[in-house]
């Protein structure tokens, strides 16, 4: 595991960063503008390139010479549009803004999928890294525990935009720890032609995989949902007459997150398909809950609840990637998955943006509807599995189904 120490410090400040913007932009906007649904739609243009941006970071990241250059300058890129945006927003034209925004944004699939790729080069396979990257997940857990925090505060001590300085530095920060890393430290195996595989790889091992495809289109549409909570979680609070008590409820769903994440670091037995659709159904449950909470407490203990749940998706969606990713891919199925699921984030919040004037309880109502419809996605789409597969990643089709699938793939290298 040489290096993963810096690489986590790394992945939590890149993710900091990262998982701060929505928050700050969102009470930025309604701070200078007055008006929530002007920071979902820069929100829209922060997350939307991500789906384009994604498959041209997996296939940089598969054939570049210099991995740390391309790292470290999409980090460093990601800290000055943030950066910007604190300058902007509210006060320049609204399309220099968005405009931006798509550029920062154009980073995101490097602090995401790119920077999750590098576990594999950092740690052995086998229960150690299904264990990585259980840390890995933890990272955007930390990350979402500390940033919505440290926004609400700002906001609620006189201004966002101290807050969002602080996010580009935070992103700075990792630039400079992903300088440091040891690239390539635990050797990967090529593509099996021994060429980089082309843009379209990634895109067609999501799509043949059954094991991929079934995660890729449960946590898309998920994401749809996801996306917009934290606007919902600001209407929802200032419907109690504190619209700043959504960064409480967004830290309280982080925490959950991040204990649910933990766990799964304790559980990595489990066959991570089925950890994601129960993972996926009772954050939705929650979340339909808190919908109609009466308070601001009870609304909180059931953003904590749907955290909690939350929390081993990512870690399972992590381990089906890097179980079902054909030989060299890797990268391509990172960034791309992480775009579509940041892609559909971006969906979610125009179109809360469009229904800001709708009642709270119903858009709040919305978000859990279309994750609980995820899991129910995940169970038709996920391969069945005979009794003595044990998560080894053989489907009841036959055990070389996910090799066969795609040319260059390889069979899962099993459970933990």
């Amino acid at each position: 595991m040489h290096g993963f120490g810096r690489y986590l410090a790394a992945a939590v400040a890149a993710r900091f960063a990262s998982e701060g913007m929505g928050l700050a932009v969102v009470l930025l906007a309604l701070e200078r503008t007055g008006s929530t649904a002007y920071g979902a739609f820069v929100l829209t243009a922060w997350l939307a390139p991500h789906v384009l941006a994604a498959p041209l970071a997996g296939a940089a990241a598969e054939r570049t010479r210099r991995p740390r250059l391309l790292h470290a300058g999409a980090l460093a890129g990601f800290s000055i549009a943030v950066a910007a945006v604190a300058v902007l927003l509210g006060r320049a034209p609204t399309p220099v803004v968005l405009a931006v925004a798509a550029l920062g944004g154009a980073c995101g699939p490097m602090v995401t999928g790119g920077l999750s790729s590098l576990v594999a080069g950092l740690v052995a396979a086998g229960a150690t890294r299904d264990r990585a990257y259980a840390w890995d997940a933890a990272t955007y857990n930390a990350a979402a525990v500390s940033a919505p925090a440290a926004v609400g505060l700002a906001a609620a001590a006189g201004s966002a935009e101290p807050a969002l300085a602080v996010l580009a530095v935070a992103a700075a920060v990792a630039a400079a720890l992903a300088a440091s890393l040891p690239y390539g430290a635990v050797p990967v195996a090529p593509a099996a032609s021994g060429r980089p595989a082309g843009l379209g790889a990634g895109l067609a091992a999501l799509w043949r995989v059954r094991e991929l495809r079934a995660i890729t289109s449960a946590t898309t549409l998920a994401f749809v949902g996801l996306g917009s909570l934290t606007t919902c979680s600001v209407l929802w609070a200032g419907r109690l007459g504190s619209p700043d008590a959504g960064g409480v409820l967004m830290t309280a769903f982080a925490v959950g997150a991040l204990a649910g994440s933990l766990t799964a670091g304790r559980i990595a037995g489990v066959e991570p398909g089925r950890l994601a659709r129960w993972a996926m159904a009772g954050t939705g449950a929650a979340l339909a809950a808190a919908a109609f909470a009466p308070s601001l407490a009870v609304g909180a203990v059931l953003f904590a609840v749907a955290g909690v749940c939350d929390g081993p998706l990512l870690a399972a969606t992590l381990r089906i990637r890097a179980e079902y990713a054909p030989d060299g891919v890797r990268a391509q199925v990172f960034t791309l998955g992480a775009g579509l699921k940041l892609t559909a984030a971006s969906l979610g919040a125009a179109l809360v943006g469009f229904a800001a004037e709708a009642p709270p309880q119903c858009l709040l109502s919305g978000v859990a509807a279309l994750v609980l419809a995820s899991a129910l996605l995940h169970g038709l789409a996920a391969p069945r599995r005979t009794a003595g597969a044990r998560g080894t990643g053989e489907s009841a089709t036959g055990p070389a189904a996910a090799s066969a699938t795609v040319p260059g793939g390889r069979r899962s290298r099993g459970g933990p």
